[in-house]
């Protein structure tokens, strides 16, 4: 580690700083001229979105999956991805807004920084590297929750570095405050990392130098009453509303998630430095030069960033689990070292363009050659659909389904929910079922088991099955129909008739609701989709309530 101050600038910028917030606003254009390109990629932006749009729709503070409570991740990508569909409409482009902001967000910070302190090309420089890095621009249009806590995280280590730095005591309280607003932004982004990684990057270098009092002006009570301020009140909202919350997030979701193993994506300790290196090509062949070419105060400056990179790497190195994005954070601080490099040179100007297209090409290839997106079957379902209808997804999650359907019910999402498998795989099973312990009553509706189809014909107006390919309908389904088709999924449509419940007395049509009093307990699904369970019809469902017997083992 360098003897030089951490952060502190080494070299003033000189020169004209006019036109800056052009670069700033065309960084936010080139990062947002494709995002709209692309179907939704399974099955993260898929998800994610769904979660987004049911936000939206339904409960503000609640995230929700398939209309259960899911809390894998905070709200804050959930509250700008609504927002964004509330202004722009549910589309690709308003569905990758947050990660577009945290890519702008981790673009300017780095600009501003280096112009601090090296001068006003190097800048330039660094922000024409990263803008055209493949894994910075697919990231920014890749909508889930690493590019937005990325760049919130590059925010937090550039403003503590400032309050590192400052010359007087009020500029040092307004970095340090700014530092931890952004730290508590990141941790309502994704959790517990947009804390740890600010600290574990700085605090190690300050205690190195002996900068204590960089580290107190850093713990000032104000700039941690700020991060409270911004942190605590989704938390404890949702630790009152959710019994287990709390430990659900933080020891399931984080650290076990971190100390054990168990989890998808296990890879070896080695995986994120061939992966950053050839994700970052071409700016990557630069990097082994800015320690021989540098003079000595440019490379004081690189030390610094070199650090922060093996900061992030060495971290997320650690656990089993191991997924690309969680690199992101590294991206900043690797684009200055390849702009200090080189800066020294001219072939950065044949590279730049060079970059840029090979990005553009990138999007288009994945949006003409992703067969995964089921958009065209759930526009056959919004086209077909009418009010009240439900839809069961059959053997898979279907995430992005209920975004392109603008579905307004929660679908019902059909498998084995008793078997022992689920707890033994990190799939989308697992997240449905742990979403399920905080509200069994949503859960009851929507976790349907194999033994529920019995009930399917008691079922007032039709009902529509999206299912793999391979799927055939059960008996009970008898006069299915398949309405589309495309290469992974089918949709079919169980018509709207009367019919009766199998061995039971309760007679369904389409002009009459059931009575409570002659439906058996056996029969309780066809009471619900009569309408009584769904919002609006608190008191069908009361009576019905009032009038049942207990539910069946197969109905549970």
């Amino acid at each position: 580690m360098s003897a030089d101050r951490f952060n502190r600038p080494v070299a003033r910028p000189s020169g004209a700083r006019s036109g800056d917030a052009r670069w700033l606003a065309a960084l936010a254009l080139w990062l947002l001229a494709t995002a709209w390109v692309r179907p939704l990629m399974l099955p993260d932006e898929g998800r994610y979105t769904g979660v987004a749009a049911a936000m939206l729709h339904g409960d503000a503070l609640v995230p929700r999956l398939h209309g259960l409570p899911y809390f894998h991740k905070p709200p804050l990508m959930y509250w700008i991805d609504a927002a964004a569909m509330g202004l722009l409409g549910a589309n690709e482009f308003a569905a990758r807004i947050a990660p577009a902001l945290g890519a702008w967000l981790m673009g300017a910070a780095i600009f501003l920084d280096l112009r601090r302190r090296v001068g006003r090309r190097e800048a330039l420089i660094a922000l024409g590297v990263l803008a055209t890095c493949p894994f910075f621009f697919i990231g920014a249009q890749y909508a889930n929750h690493d590019m937005l806590v990325a760049g919130l995280i590059t925010v937090a280590i550039v403003s503590a570095g400032r309050a590192a730095d400052a010359d007087s005591a009020p500029q040092a309280l307004r970095w340090s405050v700014a530092a931890w607003l952004a730290a508590g932004l990141a941790v309502l982004a994704k959790g517990l990392i947009g804390v740890v990684l600010p600290a574990l990057v700085l605090l190690p270098a300050l205690a190195w130098q002996r900068r204590w009092g960089a580290i107190t002006r850093l713990l000032h009570p104000l700039a941690l009453l700020a991060f409270a301020a911004i942190v605590a009140p989704w938390f404890a909202a949702m630790a009152q509303r959710f019994p287990g919350f709390l430990d659900y997030f933080f020891l399931e979701q984080h650290v076990r998630r971190f100390a054990q193993g168990g989890f998808n994506n296990a890879q070896p300790w080695w995986f994120f430095v061939p992966v950053v290196l050839l994700l970052t090509l071409p700016w990557s062949l630069w990097l082994p030069a800015w320690s021989r070419r540098g003079t000595r105060p440019v490379a004081a400056v690189a030390l610094p960033y070199a650090w922060w990179i093996a900061a992030v790497l060495v971290f997320f190195s650690l656990p089993q689990s191991k997924l690309v994005g969680y690199a992101l954070p590294a991206l900043a601080p690797l684009a200055a070292l390849c702009a200090l490099a080189a800066a020294r040179g001219r072939a950065w100007r044949w590279a730049l363009p060079a970059a840029a297209l090979a990005c553009v090409v990138a999007v288009v290839a994945l949006a003409r050659h992703d067969d995964s997106s089921q958009r065209a079957l759930a526009q056959a379902l919004r086209a077909g659909q009418q009010p009240g209808e439900r839809v069961v997804f059959v053997g898979r999650p279907f995430f992005e389904l209920p975004f392109y359907a603008g579905l307004a019910d929660a679908p019902m999402v059909l498998t084995d929910w008793d078997s022992a498998d689920i707890d033994r795989h990190d799939d989308w099973r697992k997240e449905l079922r742990d979403a399920a312990r905080f509200d069994p009553a949503a859960a009851q509706r929507v976790l349907l088991r194999p033994a529920a189809l019995a009930d399917a014909p008691c079922a007032q107006g039709a009902a529509w099955f999206v299912a793999p390919l391979e799927w055939r309908p059960p008996p009970s389904l008898d006069g299915l129909e398949r309405a589309a088709v495309d290469s992974r999924a089918a949709l079919w449509r169980l018509p709207a008739g009367r019919r009766a419940c199998p061995g039971h007395g309760c007679r369904c049509t389409p002009r009459s609701e059931p009575s409570p009093r002659r439906c058996t307990t056996d029969c309780w699904r066809c009471w619900w989709n009569a309408g009584a369970g769904r919002p609006g019809r608190p008191q069908g469902w009361a009576q019905w309530s009032a009038h049942r017997s207990p539910m069946p083992a197969t109905a549970r």
